[in-house]
């Protein structure tokens, strides 16, 4: 049963990689120390994720289930990672290297790296704690492990008024909107016995008894519908739907450039990942009525949030002149487009809004550190006062350029193919309008980069930028990132067919990731 410790072992082995790295403050002063600390802490990280997904997609074929301390689900906090878990540690842990690499260059002349580190390693140790935990409480731990690293990165300048007043904002909208999911969780545990994830999702289908926690207690759809109501708005909090949106636009500029794609390319996923967790695993259109209408309830409502998400973070777009602002609209756009999809209840919608939270991981983490070395030589995020400084650094606009163009859905890039299944599940739910609203949306959105590609290229420097030379370590993660989103659009068939299909299917049918559970019980609890 403890055969599969790379499992259990990835979060806690890098919250302790990122929050022993203070210690070395004492003694070793030198930026090179903590730029190999935090490369080399990043990789283990990578590799412990591939690997994790190589069992689950390869080995086992299913979910597994690691049970700290020997305690069987759910007496104790267990880690499940199925093939949902899996996709998203491999996303979260292949961009957060690339931004790490970024990070090297980027914190050359800045002081307070190590504790910029410490908090880039925790952040990654959040997310991926998030995403591998199978007990609700638990993600509620690793969702404040993820937030407490993000309030800290965005008030890293903290001589900076804008990044004190965006990190309290955030800070404080934030602890709300996690207190508002303890409570949830108060609910769920009132009525089911347990936190457990398997455990709620095999009572929320059967109303039966589960092993240790025994039967449920109360109105378990009473309970369910506020628990579900009070979680949503905390995950939509952190995915930044409308109208939990209004912290992003003010954290992700004012952050360092990094941190800015990690927040918008990653971070806000999670946020996807925990609303895709509740309404399809824990619970789901499968389960015991008038659960389930609840949860087509609460689909149909992400569904017109998702919309608006789209309309009117692309039309806040247009008339953008900080670059940084501008693609975090472009954050609150996406991520409407993905919550759309994922609430449309079908496997074809569960595929398109999977495959596009890859595609604008990738491409929006591109943009934001393509756009992050033009600031960094026109010394201004103001799109007027980067004038033609794209001249100067040309492989860096045509990364930039790549970027937008995915985003946008040209092919053969990765966006079109993402945005082409999801204008195919609208169109196959009957929602006709949501594909109209895709295609008007991306018009907006369009309009914005223009002005942004003009200002930084077509427009005529309005002063002399000196002699700028583009530089291998940031040129590095910016040319892997766009070959990533040439490769994922290449390959969109194979990708969907071999990572996408299974994942849904999962999802739709999540027995296994309750067995998964039943079968550790047996073993360890008799």
């Amino acid at each position: 049963m403890f055969e599969f410790i790379t499992i259990g072992l990835t979060p806690p082995l890098l919250i302790a990689i990122a929050f022993s790295l203070p210690i070395f403050t004492l003694v070793v002063k030198k930026k090179l120390f903590y730029d190999v600390y935090a490369l080399i802490s990043l990789t283990i990280a990578l590799i412990l994720s591939l690997y994790n997904y190589y069992l689950v997609f390869y080995v086992v074929r299913g979910p597994i289930v690691y049970p700290f301390g020997g305690w069987p689900p759910p007496v104790g906090i267990v880690y499940e990672v199925d093939a949902l878990s899996a996709y998203f540690g491999v996303i979260i842990s292949v961009v957060m290297l690339l931004i790490g690499v970024y990070s090297v260059w980027y914190l050359r002349g800045v002081s307070g790296y190590e504790w910029y580190y410490t908090l880039l390693l925790g952040l990654e140790a959040g997310m991926i704690g998030c995403v591998y935990t199978g007990d609700a409480f638990n993600l509620f731990v690793m969702i404040e492990v993820l937030s407490v690293s993000a309030y800290g990165l965005v008030a890293f300048y903290r001589t900076s008024h804008e990044a004190i007043e965006a990190g309290i904002k955030y800070s404080l909208i934030g602890a709300t909107a996690t207190t508002v999911y303890f409570i949830a969780l108060v609910f769920i545990y009132g009525t089911f016995g347990t936190l457990n994830m398997a455990d709620i999702a095999f009572k929320s289908r059967t109303a039966s008894e589960f092993p240790f926690s025994g039967v449920v207690v109360g109105n378990i759809h009473l309970a369910s519908a506020i628990a579900l109501a009070l979680s949503m708005w905390t995950f939509t909090f952190k995915a930044a739907v409308v109208p939990n949106h209004f912290w992003l636009p003010d954290a992700h500029p004012a952050a360092p450039t990094p941190i800015s794609a990690a927040l918008s390319g990653l971070v806000v996923k999670v946020g996807v990942y925990a609303i895709i967790r509740f309404l399809y695993t824990i619970y789901g259109l499968d389960t015991l009525q008038p659960i389930s209408n609840v949860v087509n309830l609460m689909m149909k409502v992400l569904i017109v949030l998702g919309m608006a998400s789209a309309l009117i973070a692309s039309a806040l777009m247009i008339v953008q002149t900080d670059i940084k602002r501008l693609i975090a609209y472009s954050t609150i756009m996406h991520v409407g487009f993905i919550v759309a999809g994922l609430s449309l209840g079908t496997q074809l919608g569960l595929e398109a809004a999977l495959y596009h939270t890859i595609n604008h991981a990738v491409g929006k983490a591109l943009l934001f550190l393509s756009a992050g070395v033009l600031i960094n030589a026109a010394g201004s995020r103001n799109i007027d006062e980067i004038s033609g400084v794209g001249r100067y650094l040309r492989l860096t606009t045509l990364t930039l350029i790549l970027a937008i163009l995915s985003l946008e859905g040209l092919p053969p890039l990765a966006g079109f193919f993402s945005k082409l299944l999801l204008y195919e599940a609208f169109i196959s739910s009957g929602l006709a309008i949501l594909a109209a609203v895709l295609i008007i949306s991306s018009a907006f959105a369009l309009l914005a980069y223009i002005k942004l590609l003009y200002g930084a290229y077509f427009k005529l420097p309005t002063r002399d930028f000196g002699k700028i030379r583009e530089e291998w370590t940031y040129l590095i993660p910016l040319l892997i990132l766009t070959a990533l989103l040439v490769v994922l659009g290449i390959t969109a068939p194979l990708f969907v067919n071999e990572v996408l299909s299974p994942i849904s299917v999962e999802l739709t049918n999540p027995m296994k990731y309750i067995t998964a559970a039943e079968k550790v019980i047996k073993v360890l609890g008799g």
